[in-house]
């Protein structure tokens, strides 16, 4: 492998949030870390239907860091186009991706036939993403790895997974190369989980990709454990509504079921009925469930997120749509996280227009999804066609987020066993990767950089950077409105 060129590309999550991917060409070899697709704004969804930057029957190999559909769902799409190198994760992430990618498949499936059916696409002839049968034709590529063990990815190219403490599975990977070395983050997780044992301090490398999506900000450290949630459902029970918590299958939905036994077993909320309302989380539930992974904080047990008075759990589309008919208070959990599809949108165009109800939104929502107009005041959502009133009160919960906030992402970075040539800030937003850069540059006086979509560094230090890849960037959209469906 000597005296070949060794560059990185940014083909995702570079001055954005989502659509993870980020190419390492070794010579002839390339390496893909992470395969996730964008969501959020139009302009960056736009690239997800886009032929990819290079022929993905070229790709040696992908590296994946978690299962969240950000970083894994664009696999089926490199698997039709021709990808079928070996796909390297934790087991814990390889069971999670299984569903992931199994739902999204389907998922895209009958959005593209509902789309067709009632008019609402703009094409003609509304197509898949991906089908089920490509996300069929990718599982088996999958290869299993230990967390802390040197693993062998061929022709000299060394890789080591770090427990990240993101969600089930998560790992910071770094590739040991005979001339150099990168260390990605991934998505990292805060100092204290509440489910999953904290993560790990990976070993230093000559450059490190790190993420900041809450690189500008710290999450705060209430008084009194998940307050705002719990008066929030205590009013909306107290006026007959029902509440609605959209939240992501993995993890997410894990944490807010432990929440709320919590609150119930403390009296703090009134004990209504829990529905689960996500086939997808309750088949994840089935892998938290599973000791053998050993990813579980000591102090916590699968009764600690499932110990309710009553606790529906809606499997069925048929078991889904019959809570269409009940009015008595409740809370419904269902995805996605950031309302951007899935059964939470049938409950939101239900429940949003009467002022008794209520929505608790409990993790980041990128600019351009349905959460991010809701959290930022929007009068309507466009759900399926058809504008939405809002007249529902809108919370937002920020104890439940699983990102390392800028202190959590410092220390991270802090630990490392030596100062890497160039810290390369993805998965922000610009102007947040970019306050998180000055932080870096300030307190590490590091050199830390915001690398723009398609660019193309050199990873042998002290060589010229080759030419950017040829690529269509997103402009960013006029600050003053956001891009609708």
């Amino acid at each position: 492998m000597a005296n070949r060129p060794v560059t990185l590309t940014f083909l995702g999550a570079s001055g954005t949030v989502t659509g993870s991917k980020f190419l390492v060409t070794i010579g002839e070899r390339k390496v893909l870390l992470d395969a996730g697709v964008f969501q959020g704004e139009k302009e960056w969804r736009a690239l997800n239907w886009a032929d990819f930057p290079v022929d993905p029957a070229t790709i040696d190999a992908v590296v994946l860091t978690h299962a969240h559909t950000d970083h894994v769902s664009y696999l089926p799409a490199l698997v039709r186009d021709g990808f079928s190198g070996p796909v390297w994760a934790t087991e814990g992430t390889r069971q999670l991706a299984e569903i992931v990618l199994r739902d999204a498949g389907r998922l895209q499936e009958e959005q593209a036939e509902q789309a067709k059916r009632e008019g609402w696409s703009k094409h003609e002839e509304p197509k898949p993403l991906f089908t089920v049968e490509d996300v069929e034709r990718t599982l088996p590529l999958f290869r299993t790895i230990d967390f802390d063990e040197d693993v062998d990815l061929g022709e000299g190219l060394t890789g080591r997974w770090t427990r990240a403490a993101h969600i089930l599975g998560s790992a910071s990977v770094r590739l040991e190369l005979p001339e150099t070395s990168v260390l990605f983050s991934g998505d990292l997780g805060r100092h204290d989980h509440p489910l999953l044992k904290p993560r790990g301090t990976p070993q230093g490398a000559t450059y490190v990709l790190c993420e900041s999506t809450y690189g500008d900000r710290e999450h705060p450290e209430p008084e009194l454990a998940h307050e705002p949630m719990a008066q929030a459902i205590s009013r909306t029970i107290d006026r007959g509504g029902l509440v609605v918590i959209p939240a992501f299958a993995i993890d997410r939905t894990q944490a807010v079921l432990r929440a709320l036994v919590q609150l119930m077993r403390e009296d703090r909320i009134p004990r209504v009925p829990v529905v689960v309302d996500s086939p997808m989380a309750l088949r994840v539930l089935d892998v938290y469930r599973d000791e053998s992974l050993g990813e579980l904080r000591e102090d916590i047990t699968v009764d600690d997120f499932t110990d309710l008075p009553q606790l529906i759990e809606a499997r069925t589309g048929d078991e889904s749509r019959a809570l269409n008919r009940r009015f008595d208070p409740m809370i419904i959990i269902a995805s996605s996280g950031m309302a951007e599809g899935g059964r939470v949108l049938h409950h939101l165009a239900r429940l949003l227009p009467d002022k008794r109800n209520c929505v608790i939104l409990t993790g980041f929502q990128a600019k351009g999804t349905r959460g991010r107009d809701l959290e930022d005041g929007a009068r309507s959502v466009k759900i399926n066609g058809h504008h939405i009133r809002v007249r529902a009160e809108i919370v937002r919960s920020n104890e439940f987020s699983v990102h390392g906030d800028a202190t959590d992402l410092i220390d991270w970075l802090r630990d490392l066993d030596q100062e890497p040539e160039t810290v390369f800030i993805v998965h922000g937003e610009k102007e947040v990767a970019e306050a998180f850069g000055d932080r870096i540059a300030d307190e590490l006086d590091w050199t830390a950089v915001v690398p723009r979509y398609g660019e193309v560094v050199s990873l042998i230090p002290g060589s010229a950077d080759p030419p950017d890849l040829d690529v269509d960037r997103p402009e960013p959209p006029d600050r003053g409105e956001e891009p609708k469906e």
